[in-house]
């Protein structure tokens, strides 16, 4: 049975925008700071509210998040950090933005907000996000991507626009290929599995699905709610979502219609699984797939599913395209100031610099499987080492991390209809039948006709 998804944007959210656009000053301007923000008083108390869409998610992330804000407040008695998860239907449909719009609208936004990069450019130039290279002094934003461990070079340049740092890199992954390693071998794939090439992965699917005579693959990526890794597979073949000038719309061109075509024919194959991206993330711990290329972030709960399965879980790099590299692109989020208030401000500085800081990535990369984006605290020595020497899959993101691509935000208010058209484009061609061209092609046009 085929089963098609839907996101529920509606027409809130494009009034949203336009009332958005219309309270705003506009343009990077609305984000503008007057001067550095200065220090707290040493018995100033400041409340601050922190929203995040890992509080969504019941388990290690909310956990690792909670106690990441009891540290926060040991550290700073005079800081009080209250978090909430993404708030209203838009967290159901994944859009993070849509829950601050709505605030912002009633005047009561978050402090900070937890932003994926795909609104870079929206949360930077309408949403109301404060330059934190403007609120804070050079050195010690500096400081703050360096310290002990620095910010990997690729990472710390994700939440700058136009000139300026608008977001402080947070929390992100790279696509995996997680795999049951006892399942493999069961099919009969003796030894490391060879799983470089779609057409290596395709084989050893094919193997599975003949042994357990159901689909054996859930791509996330060729789902609602998987373009930022879906870029990554474009690039790897060649192909882009937008030009470089961020004028035009790349993804009719014949190489992102030969790239979609390659998981149609997978579908045709019976090895991929017609699923969404909810279902995909109990697949593999139930035993209903035995592969998934998905978000390193699930590496904590697959683990788990693991140990309670009495399974071995393994993890292969991005797959690659036949004579072309990789090219791994990231998930995840920017940490942004949205409040006006100056004493808020700088407390909301004091807790996005701990929440990017050493120990931060300690938790969250150990617990939740995120990418350790200062990657020294691997190195022997580093509070990491021991952790990545126990569980070796992990260096197969952090090697990735030397690779990144940036997810791209597409221009213009109407950057979640773009986005909506592009998977849901992807996913009428592989798995619904659609012809790739025509489908493409009319998606990539309506898509240019939104940017402008």
């Amino acid at each position: 049975m085929r089963f098609r998804r839907t996101t529920a944007l509606g027409a809130f959210l494009a009034a949203a925008m336009l009332t958005l656009t219309a309270c705003s000053d506009g343009g990077a301007g609305s984000g503008s700071a007057a001067a550095v923000v200065p220090e707290l008083k040493p018995d100033q108390k400041v409340e601050i509210v922190f929203e995040s869409y890992n509080l969504t998610q019941a388990g290690v992330w909310t956990d690792t998040i909670n106690q990441l804000i009891t540290e926060f407040e040991a550290e700073h008695p005079n800081i009080t950090v209250k978090g909430q998860p993404t708030q209203g239907a838009a967290a159901a449909a994944g859009n993070y933005v849509g829950s601050i719009q709505t605030q912002l609208l009633a005047g009561n936004p978050p402090d900070v907000g937890q932003i994926t990069f795909d609104a870079l450019e929206y949360a930077a130039t309408q949403l109301g996000a404060k330059p934190i290279s403007d609120l804070v002094p050079p050195e010690e934003l500096q400081e703050a991507f360096d310290g002990a461990h620095p910010m990997h070079e690729r990472a710390r340049v994700l939440g700058d626009w136009d000139g300026k740092t608008y977001g402080m890199p947070y929390v992100f992954s790279t696509p995996v290929l997680f795999y049951n390693a006892d399942a493999l071998r069961a099919a009969g794939i003796q030894g490391e599995p060879v799983l470089k090439t779609w057409d290596d992965v395709e084989k050893v699917a094919k193997q599975i699905t003949a042994k357990t005579g159901k689909p054996s693959i859930d791509i996330t990526c060729t789902v609602k709610g998987g373009n930022w890794c879906m870029q990554g597979v474009f690039k790897s073949n060649g192909a882009e979502v937008l030009s470089d000038d961020r004028k035009t719309i790349g993804f009719g061109s014949a190489e992102a219609v030969s790239t979609v075509e390659r998981f149609a024919r997978m579908k045709d194959a019976g090895v991929i699984r017609n699923v969404d991206t909810h279902g995909q993330m109990e697949g593999l711990p139930k035993g209903d797939v035995q592969m998934i290329l998905t978000t390193s972030a699930m590496q904590g709960l697959f683990m788990q599913g693991a140990k309670a399965g009495g399974w071995k879980l393994a993890a292969a790099p991005m797959p690659q395209f036949p004579g072309k590299e990789a090219v791994p692109t990231n998930s995840g989020s920017a940490l942004f100031i949205l409040s006006d208030d100056p004493a808020k401000q700088r407390a909301s500085w004091e807790f996005i610099r701990f929440m990017t800081s050493d120990r931060a990535y300690e938790l969250i990369s150990s617990k939740i499987g995120y990418l350790p984006l200062r990657t020294g605290l691997t190195k022997e020595g580093g509070a990491l080492y021991d952790w990545v020497e126990a569980n070796p899959l992990v260096k197969v993101n952090i090697a990735q991390l030397d690779r990144l691509q940036p997810w791209v935000s597409f221009p213009g208010n109407s950057y979640v209809q773009v986005d909506d058209l592009l998977s849901t484009a992807i996913e009428e061609v592989v798995y619904f039948g659609k012809p790739a061209e025509p489908t493409m092609q009319e998606a990539a046009k309506r898509a240019q006709e939104l940017i402008g």
